[in-house]
């Protein structure tokens, strides 16, 4: 099956691409400025979220199932920029739900936990959503722009954690190299609850659920939650460093410039009973996470990236 994943060269895009590409897919990526000029895959670079570059994109890739990981997911950005956010957060989604409705392709759209306030936690996919920022109320309308255009659509709440290009992208990332770097007064909030799965474990519960042919609402999310003072600890033992590096902080000191919301937990039995089997926990994740670093992993799936393109 040919598969579209847009936004390829991100956290989530990344590794699902080589998930993908291990299931035996033919994969088509495509990105905004960051140019995979050595993936093993076609790459379409273009701003999705202009109508003309994204009818190009589609006659171009040409999918039989589509992954839109593209987003604006940088909350302060959002907040900075909201017309922005709503161009890639909303727009975008309703355009290709659109187009895959009409062309009777597979879409499978990314969302997240922050449609949720976080004020009590526990959150099933029937839970009414309110969210604390722009990048939570974007995401939110994006979750309704697809699922109206193309109701068979499948649309994902996740929170995770990976290797990205860069080095610096995910939670982990950060704590990782902040013990690397040797520091001893780590923040980590102690008042912050998600459930985080590792980026190859969410993208194989997606194929999971795109070869079902699942569709509308699901939670897909590890099956314990943590708070990221308590994530931050548990990398540091994984990974070989001491955990009482990590500090308990509240996020209310923090001095970022959105709100964010406390507990972020949401519940995954409409995943377990779909797929049969429960989602990895954090712990699984971070297990792996540190497999993948020392077998060479993030330096594989770096050596795909070629070069920056600035507006």
């Amino acid at each position: 099956m040919r598969l579209w994943i847009t936004g390829v060269s991100g956290l989530l895009g990344l590794h699902t691409a080589w998930e993908a590409l291990n299931r035996g897919w033919e994969v088509v990526g495509s990105t905004f400025r960051t140019d995979l000029a050595h993936a093993p895959f076609p790459v379409f670079r273009g701003d999705l979220s202009d109508p003309a570059v994204l009818a190009r994109a589609w006659a171009w890739a040409r999918p039989q199932a589509v992954i839109n990981t593209a987003a604006l997911a940088q909350v302060d950005v959002c907040e900075a920029q909201p017309e922005m956010a709503r161009r890639l957060n909303v727009e975008l989604p309703r355009a290709l739900a659109r187009l895959a409705a009409r062309d009777r392709v597979l879409l499978v759209h990314i969302s997240t936990d922050a449609v949720f306030d976080g004020k009590r936690g526990d959150y099933a996919e029937f839970d009414t959503p309110n969210p604390l920022s722009t990048y939570g109320r974007t995401k939110l309308e994006g979750e309704y722009a697809v699922l109206e255009e193309n109701p068979t659509a499948l649309v994902a709440r996740v929170n995770f954690f990976g290797w990205s290009l860069s080095g610096q992208r995910s939670l982990a990332e950060w704590f990782l190299n902040q013990l690397a770097a040797g520091r001893r007064e780590i923040p980590g909030f102690s008042d912050v609850w998600f459930c985080p799965l590792l980026a190859n474990h969410l993208a194989r519960l997606l194929f999971a659920l795109l070869e079902r042919k699942a569709w509308g609402l699901y939670h897909v999310v590890a099956s314990q939650c943590w708070t990221k003072y308590e994530f931050g600890r548990a990398l540091a033992r994984v990974f070989g460093y001491d955990p009482n590096a990590i500090r308990p902080v509240s996020v209310e000191e923090a001095g970022l410039v959105a709100r964010r919301a406390h507990r972020l937990t949401l519940r995954a039995e409409k995943l377990i009973q779909t797929l049969g089997v429960a989602p990895p926990t954090p712990e699984e994740g971070l297990q792996a996470f540190r497999f993948q670093h020392r077998w060479g992993y993030p330096t594989q799936v770096r050596a795909w990236k070629g070069r920056e393109m600035h507006s």
